[in-house]
């Protein structure tokens, strides 16, 4: 796979059909992109394929997510620095609940076959949608970041929380991941 400049911030891209899957050469490990077109605008690259330990990209910057626990499980959100910059709380009602160090929260929802996956802001407002989660042998979805998301600070690491999550989800619900997290890291 060539290395790519990530160049394009993601805030000016509402309602542009964006794609998340993995690069065709590189479909059995655990990489993924999102594109628009032959644009290559961010990057999630989990440490191992049963792991849940990961690296997002975008032209804005690096984070890391990581789920841990088994029961009350959580994804926490690291910026490059390692400062946490947010926790998704998973309710096992089909979503959650991101909560940001300043005390907003985000609602993550999905449907009851998986199949969708978005955030909305504390009015119920839409922030970043995924459509058509799934795939027989690679998983991809159509992602659009909506009106109320674009001007968010937070949108660059939220593009790649919701893909993570989504493919958490995917995983769990296909048995790689077993125990409650793949073996950590």
């Amino acid at each position: 796979m060539t290395q790519e400049t990530l160049i394009t911030p993601l805030g000016g891209l509402v309602g542009q059909g964006m794609i998340w899957s993995k690069p065709k050469p590189d479909w059995r490990s655990g990489h993924y992109e999102l594109r628009l077109g032959d644009e290559r605008l961010a990057t999630l690259k989990f440490r191992s394929m049963w792991g849940t330990f990961a690296t997002g990209e975008t032209a804005e910057g690096r984070w890391t997510f990581k789920r841990v626990g088994f029961f009350q499980n959580r994804v926490t959100v690291r910026a490059s620095s390692d400062a946490e910059v947010g926790v998704f709380v998973n309710n096992w009602k089909m979503g959650g609940t991101l909560e940001l160090p300043d005390g907003r929260n985000y609602r993550g929802n999905t449907n009851f076959w998986m199949t969708q996956f978005g955030f909305t802001n504390e009015d119920g407002q839409p922030l970043v949608s995924y459509r058509r989660i799934g795939g027989m042998t690679a998983l991809s979805a159509a992602v659009e970041i909506e009106p109320a998301g674009a001007e968010l600070r937070e949108l660059p690491w939220l593009m790649l929380l919701g893909w993570y999550i989504a493919v958490m989800l995917h995983q769990d619900s296909t048995g790689i991941v077993a125990g409650g997290g793949g073996g950590g890291s």
